[in-house]
């Protein structure tokens, strides 16, 4: 688990979308999702729900946050 990585979960958490967050964080979107992608892979769970109006917690994302 990387500092950037959980910069980028607090900004999806926060804003709701990958490309929000991006720029806020002055990266690119698949940056953000690659981000978000291995974080996910790492702690073996899913941290957010994909809807097509943007990205929701899950209970381990809001565990996370």
């Amino acid at each position: 688990m990387e500092l950037y990585q959980l910069r980028s979960f607090a900004a999806v958490a926060e804003l709701g979308q990958l490309t929000r967050a991006a720029e806020k964080l002055h990266v690119s979107q698949p940056a953000v999702s690659a981000q978000i992608k291995a974080l996910e892979d790492e702690l073996g769970v899913a941290l957010f729900e994909r809807t097509s109006s943007g990205m929701v917690l899950t209970s381990a994302g809001r565990k996370l946050l």
